[in-house]
């Protein structure tokens, strides 16, 4: 019973990979005749074409930046006024993500700021 239930299994596994492998090879005949559906006489121009209409972010969504369409963040500047909040939060008793989701800074960040304020205690040891 099991022996066949393993057999299923694996005609099942080539099925889909055959249907895959279908599937991509359709995919790339598909991609390869859009520039001539579209009236492109190359690749080339129809590359720059796509690239123009996106527009320079390169996504696909209006409004969003970056590479994938991912929206880019601005770097947190850690000045000593948020060394000495992190402190505070630290002695009041405040979790790592509760800290960093207050200051609006990454949670490595908050690490990074305990650790040179010795408030870490050393693993291991």
């Amino acid at each position: 019973m099991i022996e066949n239930k393993l057999k299923e299994i694996e005609a099942a596994k080539a099925r889909i990979a055959a249907l895959e492998k279908s599937l991509a090879a359709e995919m790339n005949r598909e991609l390869a005749s859009l520039p001539r559906k579209y009236g492109f006489v190359s690749v080339k121009a129809f590359a720059r074409a796509v690239r123009a209409a996106v527009g320079k972010s390169g996504g696909i969504f209006p409004g969003k930046k970056g590479a994938g369409g991912t929206k880019t963040r601005k770097r947190a500047v850690i000045t000593d006024d948020t060394r000495a909040e992190v402190k505070r939060m630290v002695d009041d008793g405040k979790s790592g993500a509760a800290i960093a989701k207050t200051l609006k800074i990454s949670m490595p960040t908050v690490q990074n700021i305990k650790k040179a304020l010795g408030l870490v205690k050393a693993r291991g040891k």
